[in-house]
């Protein structure tokens, strides 16, 4: 029943996704919710932005309609997913500087964990058994999960863009968590992510009908990191971790190359800029559709290699990691991405 029941949480998502945009759209229109061209946007015209709300109703039908809001792990999530809608929500509209950003983010993250989403033990890589984590589990906990909201925040850059990762990351985790047997909470989070990522992007693909905002980029960044930690995180296979951070690889390089570019230039790494890798593919003369559908192949990619994991031995995903490392590198080079070579572009 539990395929089943995965799909079923995927569909209602993807449903309410799809009736709810609209909807919130027309709220965004009415109440000037509207994100205005800026010099490190793509888009020439306003356009609404609340679509992080459609994103989060979907998703929280899709728990509701399962567990019931009585279900403590599903409240945890929902306050907590909730909490990070509003202060996106709140960042959309004054932009909030980034410390205040970063401290509310924390924040949201601390109530998610001290409600009961958090790791308390991993996999130990060096032999059998597993390494208890004690009162380390919450900072690590909250690390992951305030990282994970940055990442994906910092990826929405283009039109279908984040949606369209978040749905490749989040199936790969929904098709991982049924092929090692994880509980069912895991595998109805993954369907109910991917299902309200998705039922939203016909209005977010290229030309973009609404935006998600802040709002949806942090969400679907929430939801990725209590994805994880309620799944593949709580398992005592080695790889654990590395299939969650191989799946949003993409998001991931692109936050640590742009911490580079930063560091190297000496500027803050809170510093926004138009080096990130939709922005280089842009700047190489691709167009809208054809950069986000390269990263999405980048990303299905990503997808396979960490669902592949799930089939190997250590050896097996020391090959993986190997192959998709090697692979990384040739695209950063080929596309220009590492600084050194965008200081002598620049020069150029």
């Amino acid at each position: 029943m539990t395929g089943t029941t995965a799909l079923m949480a995927f569909l209602l998502a993807a449903a309410v996704a799809l009736a709810a945009t609209p909807l919130v759209r027309r709220l965004a229109i009415l109440t000037g919710f509207l994100a205005m061209p800026s010099p490190r946007g793509v888009h020439q015209r306003p356009v609404p932005q609340l679509g992080g709300l459609a994103i989060f109703l979907a998703f929280a039908a899709a728990l509701a309609w399962r567990y019931g809001l009585a279900d403590p792990t599903t409240r945890s999530v929902l306050l907590g997913g909730a909490a990070i809608v509003a202060l996106g929500v709140v960042d959309d509209k004054i932009r909030l500087r980034p410390a205040a950003k970063l401290a509310g983010q924390v924040a949201v993250a601390a109530l998610t964990v001290a409600m009961g989403v958090r790791v308390e033990w991993v996999s130990n890589p060096f032999g059998p058994g597993v390494v208890a984590l004690g009162a380390w589990s919450y900072p690590l906990t909250m690390a992951w999960i305030v990282a994970l909201v940055n990442v994906m925040n910092l990826i929405d850059g283009l039109d279908g863009l984040a949606a369209g990762i978040a749905s490749i990351a989040s199936t790969t985790l929904l098709l991982t968590a049924m092929h090692t047997g994880l509980p069912e909470l895991s595998i109805v989070l993954s369907a109910a992510l991917a299902g309200a990522a998705l039922g939203f992007l016909p209005y977010n693909f290229n030309p973009a009908r609404i935006f998600m905002g802040d709002a949806g980029a942090m969400f679907l960044g929430f939801g990725l990191a209590v994805v994880s930690v309620e799944g593949l995180l709580k398992t005592t296979t080695v790889v654990a971790l590395g299939i969650p951070v191989l799946a949003l690889g993409l998001p991931i390089a692109d936050t640590f190359l742009a911490i580079v570019r930063r560091v190297a230039a000496g500027r803050p790494i809170g510093e926004a800029d138009r080096q990130h890798l939709h922005h280089r593919l842009l700047d190489m003369g691709l167009s809208h559709r054809d950069a986000v559908i390269v990263l999405y192949l980048i990303s299905g990619w990503l997808g396979i290699s960490a669902w592949a994991l799930t089939a190997v031995e250590t050896v097996g995903a020391i090959l993986i990691f190997t192959l998709v490392a090697a692979s990384t590198y040739f695209f950063a080079r080929r596309f220009g991405l590492f600084p050194q070579q965008q200081e002598r572009n620049v020069k150029s």
